[in-house]
């Protein structure tokens, strides 16, 4: 049984940049019609026709199996046309620049974009250079904004709401874009959002983005109701941020003795890929309280939530 879709929420933007600039009816808007391709995707039938005829390409110019077979599945579900860019290949080793390779793709006509870089504020740059949309797949440690719908929509399926809850973001905050999406993004809908770390992997004036900071964890965790993990980010690091992956893990790695200073039902993540035995212990990571393989499936259920809210709002001529 195909199910048709009944939210006819619209994007009313170009391009999705970041979490950040996004309203509090855009965040629910998204996490609703997602809510939608949850159903279809759990159906046998999954196909849809919405974006036939569009042209999705995949330009990655950092390698993120999970992302980008994510957004190559919830595009071909849509029905469009998806190409993916092995940039690592291609001319951008011949010393093509990123508007180069900007102008070159619009030259195809693309509907869609969607663009991982190394670099903070590339894909801003690139959505300035074509005509198409484009859509964050992840900027340096900006910001990751389809990760964090990802992860409120695994949260809203599992507690039934968001306002209210006491998140604790642990680990590599610093170097994480995942952790700027979901502070800005769990603010906007309520959550009570604490940063959880050593001194050197949080970010200079953090506070600023409305988070309490702690730098033990059993403080971090004290009553939490979702424990997010990051991974420890060592191809951002410039130096040693940390003394040893095994005093990491003593100190700031979940195991289930740090897991219970957070409350009875509380609920753990990680946006992958996992460093076990680093940030997390397996027992954790493959326990009853994780939401980790959930966190896949919703993945692209919001990613074809945000290709359809888009492409609602490409032009048709």
């Amino acid at each position: 049984m195909n199910i048709a879709a009944t939210s006819s929420f619209v994007l009313n933007r170009r391009h999705l940049l970041g979490i950040e600039g996004l309203s509090r009816e855009e965040i629910l808007g998204l996490l609703d019609l997602a809510e939608e391709f949850v159903e279809l995707n759990r159906q046998i039938e999954k196909k849809r026709t919405s974006l036939r005829g569009r042209t999705q390409i995949n330009l990655f110019f950092e390698s993120s199996t999970r992302t980008q077979s994510s957004f190559e599945l919830a595009g071909k579900r849509l029905g469009a046309d998806v190409m993916n860019m092995a940039v690592n290949s291609s001319a951008m080793k011949k010393g093509e620049t990123l508007i180069d390779t900007a102008m070159t793709l619009n030259a195809m006509h693309p509907d869609i974009l969607v663009v991982r870089h190394h670099a903070s504020g590339a894909v801003e740059l690139l959505a300035q250079k074509v005509d198409g949309s484009v859509i964050n797949a992840g900027d340096g440690a900006h910001e990751h904004p389809t990760q964090a719908l990802l992860d409120a929509l695994t949260i809203r399926r599992n507690k039934g709401r968001i306002e209210g809850l006491i998140v604790a973001i642990c680990g590599d905050v610093l170097h994480s874009r995942v952790a700027r999406s979901n502070i800005i993004l769990l603010n906007a809908l309520g959550a009570n959002v604490r940063v959880v770390g050593p001194s050197t992997l949080l970010p200079s004036n953090v506070e600023r983005l409305g988070v309490k900071v702690m730098r033990d964890m059993r403080e971090g965790l004290q009553d939490a109701d979702i424990v997010m993990m990051l991974r420890l980010q060592r191809e951002r690091m410039n130096g040693s941020f940390v003394p040893s992956s095994q005093e990491y893990f003593a100190y700031f790695g979940l195991d289930q003795r740090k897991l219970a200073y957070a409350k009875k039902d509380a609920l753990v993540m990680h946006p992958g890929p996992m460093n076990r035995g680093v940030e997390i212990d397996s027992s954790v990571a493959d326990g009853a309280q994780s939401l980790i393989r959930e966190q896949v499936e919703m993945g692209v259920a919001v990613r074809m939530a945000v290709l359809e809210a888009l492409a609602r709002n490409l032009p048709n001529a």
